[in-house]
């Protein structure tokens, strides 16, 4: 069965509240990207309509990106953004070994803490990855994804931080990768791009972005 999967690109807009209150609340964030997925999915609903999504600021315009199974923008907040929507079904067509793409990915490296012998069975926090670990952590990740890297360029971002009574008391390290690959397994890839790469999908890391690369 081919993999199904579409994208919808939100340009969002600055003066709506709503707006403001999900690029200041990673919790809120989420919450508004879940309302563009069907009703009832039970105890993991994020996962089950494959939502993964990503913020890309740029001087001048903030856009929103979310992909899932299904979705319905027209259930966003009003005055949420301009949204348009486009099925990836031709892009996991055209997906070829040794084909050369750019890619941009929002990521949170982590590793988990190592505890010393007298705390067998118990389990070490996650620790933030940062510099050349990072680099390292998303060279491997994208090679089990089938894409060697060429070139990879991090930009830090501000780090997503879930807020409110209920939210986990902890932050998200976020750091944006984009540069160009080549790819090496195209069902690996496609697996990788409707599943997400790495931890805090529900804080806009994982979503990861392909465009055919120029040659030479």
């Amino acid at each position: 069965m081919s993999p199904t999967a579409v994208i919808t690109r939100i340009r969002l807009n600055p003066s709506s509240r709503a707006v403001q209150r999900d690029l200041r609340d990673a919790t809120q964030m989420h919450r508004t990207v879940m309302r563009l997925a069907p009703d009832n999915l039970g105890d993991s609903p994020r996962h089950t309509a494959g939502l993964l999504y990503r913020v890309d600021e740029t001087t001048t315009a903030s856009t929103l990106l979310i992909q899932g199974h299904t979705l319905d923008p027209s259930r966003l907040p009003p005055d949420y953004g301009h949204a348009d929507i486009k099925d990836l079904a031709p892009m996991f067509a055209a997906l070829r070994k040794d084909m050369a793409v750019n890619y941009r990915i929002v990521l949170n490296p982590v590793k988990r803490e190592r505890l010393p012998l007298q705390d067998k069975g118990r389990r070490g926090r996650f620790i933030p990855l940062s510099g050349p670990d990072a680099d390292q952590w998303w060279t491997q990740r994208a090679a089990d994804a089938g894409l060697q890297l060429h070139i990879l360029t991090p930009t830090n971002l501000a780090p997503a931080r879930p807020r409110g009574a209920d939210a986990p008391p902890m932050r998200h390290s976020l750091i944006r990768y984009d540069g160009t690959a080549t790819i090496t397994d195209p069902d690996a890839l496609t697996q990788a791009i409707l599943t997400g790469i790495g931890r805090g999908k529900a804080y806009g890391a994982g979503l990861l972005s392909l465009a055919p690369a120029r040659t030479p």
